[in-house]
């Protein structure tokens, strides 16, 4: 990440003389159009008294134009300071990163370049979509003639209609997909409906005691959640104790606090996803963030390579020659290394579980029959290979 930073400090740079030269610009020529209204108005008022012009009047004049033209010298002389400082950035981001960086991985590995264009294509449109840049997206599908399903695309048109409600604090979008879909936030175990639900009760508190009967009509929303959420539903109970004399200035004052709203807009965001199947975190962004991690290790394994001249060690797409650590937040699913073959299990290559009780992967257990048996490599049971059983982590 230390090129990145290098990259960035040069770019700061450009930015601050951007920001500094059209200061000076907007000042420089505010200063000109000053002097010469004041000109343009001693000419009218000389004209108009008809007398001749002044050696005074040409002398300011002639200063006058001087001035312009200085002026519009150093802002051109400023202006190619700027494009040497562009430059810069340019030779900063060949002299921190490879220009190879293609061609780390072998084009065997992958599929063919009509292949991962599309799928990088596809990767982008996703991501507009998912940060509600709707008509970006539809662009990147015009100009590349992406053909988007519309059934891929409603998911995400639903999500940032109700997101944006949400951010301008209105929650009826929301309440009418959580009704909508409550029986299956249920099966999640989600309290999107009740938070939802108390939201709109603070909202009534938040407007005094002209709200209170309002209030109290609408906490009958909350009898569905009383077992789950009593302890929550006591509160509000209680706050409206204090409505009269300010909620603000009581002890549920936490109730009124904005980060409410950020809260069920994280929340509704990751019920609704997992509702429709959809990864709360955008794809692209999650491999970028990855490839940042992985890619110095993987130009590491690449020049031992060359240098081993071993050419053969990496030819499979959906497996690294070595392990990668991308932190605890990059864990998505449970994986299993074969402790025999040292390499971690796949679809053609499954976790089998013997009688005994071991795993190994398949195969593993291919190479140690013997005779038609299998002896497990970690206890004496001998076994019939064909005994054994594939688990799914």
């Amino acid at each position: 990440m230390e090129q990145c930073a290098c990259v960035e400090r040069e770019l700061d740079k450009v930015l601050h003389k951007f920001l500094t030269y059209g200061q000076h610009c907007e000042q420089s020529l505010e200063e000109l159009l000053h002097s010469v209204g004041q000109l343009r108005a001693e000419l009218a008022s000389a004209a108009l008294q008809g007398t001749p012009l002044s050696a005074t009047l040409s002398l300011v004049m002639s200063q006058c134009c001087r001035k312009i033209k200085d002026t519009v010298q150093k802002l051109a002389s400023d202006h190619k300071d700027i494009h040497s400082s562009v430059s810069r950035v340019g030779k900063a981001i060949d002299r921190n990163f490879d220009s190879e960086i293609c061609g780390v991985v072998s084009d065997a590995v992958w599929d063919s370049r009509e292949k991962q264009q599309q799928i990088l294509q596809m990767a982008i449109v996703e991501h507009l979509y998912q940060q509600g840049m709707l008509s970006v997206a539809e662009e990147l599908c015009q100009e590349s003639t992406l053909d988007v399903d519309l059934d891929f695309k409603q998911p995400f048109l639903e999500l940032n209609r109700i997101l944006e409600a949400l951010h301008e604090q209105d929650l009826g979008p929301a309440l009418e997909w959580a009704v909508s879909h409550r029986q299956r936030l249920l099966e999640l175990n989600s309290s999107l409906e009740f938070k939802l639900h108390r939201l709109h009760f603070i909202r009534l508190l938040a407007g005094g005691p002209e709200k209170q009967l309002e209030a109290l009509s609408y906490a009958r929303h909350f009898q569905p959640f009383a077992r789950l959420h009593q302890r929550e539903i006591q509160v509000m109970m209680g706050s409206l104790v204090y409505l009269r004399l300010g909620l603000e200035k009581s002890p549920y004052c936490h109730l009124l606090d904005n980060s409410h709203w950020a809260e069920i807009c994280e929340t509704f965001t990751r019920d609704a996803c997992s509702l429709l199947g959809l990864s709360v975190e955008s794809p692209l962004s999650v491999s970028f963030a990855s490839g940042c991690v992985a890619l110095p290790v993987l130009m590491n394994i690449k020049a031992v390579i060359e240098q081993r001249q071993c050419t053969g060690v990496w030819s499979h797409k959906d497996e690294l020659p070595i392990e990668i650590e991308l932190g605890m937040k990059c864990w998505y699913h449970s994986v299993f290394a074969c402790p025999i073959l040292r390499q971690q299990t796949s679809d053609s290559n499954p976790p089998i579980k013997l009688i005994c009780g071991h795993v190994i992967s398949r195969d593993a257990l291919n190479k140690l029959i013997n005779g038609g048996k299998l002896k497990c490599p970690y206890c004496p049971m001998e076994q019939n290979p064909a005994d054994g059983k594939r688990i799914i982590f």
